[in-house]
């Protein structure tokens, strides 16, 4: 294969579909490749499955309190405002600690209540759009999971859950002009957002002060680390973690989902035919979305990886995106196989760093598709699908469909 142009800060090539190309060529001739910037800094992109693994494993050699996405300045200079606060921009023991803490929100009776609360969603949105003739799925249906699932998590009414999916999705599409004004200064820009959202869970933190539930807000209100109470801060910025990393991956997934069984009739019509292969299939389209294309690491070490050496404070990226379509690891990768098996993809992430949501993904999204495949609902793309602007969060913002069932 050629050489094709190598630029991970090309928005275009993930929108267009260029990047698989791209992460290809690398895989095979420069797994570990440093890419340099017009500022002269730069970063590493680490594109190989075991790589990807070994350096998610190595929280000794590559720390996340960098936070998880590249800045503009490309260095490692400035410390993220969420260092050792937010679970996914910490190391351990802090990234323990939380963790553990955080773990008491997502006991399995909170799970069903969100299975319960998604179940009624689901089946109010599939009836809409089923009596319309069709609906933009990306719009109509896909936010119903995390907006119930927040529901059942913050224990907000449907409104307020819709407000905190917008500043998400405003928040992730930060450089698209589908979800923001792109005129304005970037940094103040999503600084703005992220300060709505602070706003949005402070005033639940103070009702869940006065008046405890049992919800995330409340639980966190609580919770102790060493012996002293979070501070407000780190409250809300483990409130805005859990949210936004909910919000994307299963709303996401869910549109990517549908968009790949209708490219791939044989695969919907496997589906249809055979309910056992659900719980595959959903794991197959979180392996072909990978809506979190990357997660940011900051080597504090020298590092010897393959023939290549990272220097203590330099970036590293870990492409979860090119992991997930490894021949090493996946049979015919590029793909989509409702049943395929083995599936050990790497959407969520790799251990202490494996998303902490992802038993809740795995609720909502086998509730969606077990209901459409029962009802054998067909879809008809009708009208451009349109993706987000991003090389971090792959995902499609409007899939318009037509949908039938017998």
């Amino acid at each position: 294969m050629n050489a094709p142009v190598i630029d991970l800060t090309d928005v275009d090539a993930f929108i267009t579909g260029r990047h698989h190309g791209m992460f290809a060529w690398l895989r095979d001739n420069d797994p570990v490749h440093w890419h340099a910037t017009a500022d002269d800094g730069g970063f590493w992109a680490l594109t190989g499955y075991r790589d990807i693994v070994t350096a998610y494993n190595d929280h000794t050699s590559f720390s996340s309190v960098g936070g998880p996405m590249l800045g503009g300045s490309f260095s490692s200079d400035a410390t993220d405002t969420a260092a050792n606060r937010m679970l996914v921009a910490s190391d351990p023991p802090r990234h323990r600690m939380l963790r553990q803490m955080m773990h008491t929100v997502f006991s399995p009776e909170f799970v069903q209540r969100v299975a319960e609360e998604v179940t009624v969603g689901v089946d109010e949105v599939i009836d809409r759009a089923l009596a319309d003739g069709g609906c933009d799925f990306a719009t109509d249906i896909a936010p119903e999971l995390p907006a119930r699932a927040l529901m059942a998590m913050a224990g907000v009414s449907r409104e307020q859950a819709g407000q905190l999916i917008g500043m998400t999705r405003r928040m992730i599409g930060f450089r698209d002009p589908t979800w923001v004004d792109t005129s304005d200064d970037e940094r103040l820009r999503l600084a703005m957002i992220q300060a709505e959202i602070f706003e949005f869970f402070a005033d639940i933190l103070a009702d869940r002060r006065r008046h405890p539930r049992e919800d995330l807000v409340s639980v966190l209100a609580a919770a102790k680390v060493n012996g002293r109470p979070l501070p407000e801060e780190d409250i809300l910025y483990n409130c805005m973690n859990v949210a936004v990393g909910g919000n994307e991956t299963s709303s996401y997934t869910a549109v990517a989902g549908v968009l790949a069984l209708v490219e791939n009739p044989d695969q919907h019509q496997r589906l249809i035919d055979d309910p056992a292969v659900l719980d595959l299939a959903v794991n197959e389209m979180l392996r072909w979305a990978t809506s979190n294309a990357y997660v940011l690491r900051v080597a504090t070490q020298d590092v010897p990886i393959g023939d290549q050496v990272v220097r203590a404070g330099q970036l590293v990226t870990l492409w979860n995106v090119s992991a997930n379509r490894d021949a090493r690891q996946f049979t015919d990768p590029d793909r989509f196989v409702v049943d395929r098996s083995p599936n050990r993809h790497i959407a969520y992430g790799v251990g202490i760093h494996r998303c902490i949501g992802s038993v809740v993904a795995q609720v909502e999204l086998p509730i969606l598709f077990r209901r459409l495949a029962e009802r054998r609902i067909r879809f008809t793309v009708d009208g451009p699908v349109v993706r987000l602007r991003s090389n971090f969060i792959q995902g499609i913002t409007r899939l318009p469909v037509k949908m039938a069932a017998p």
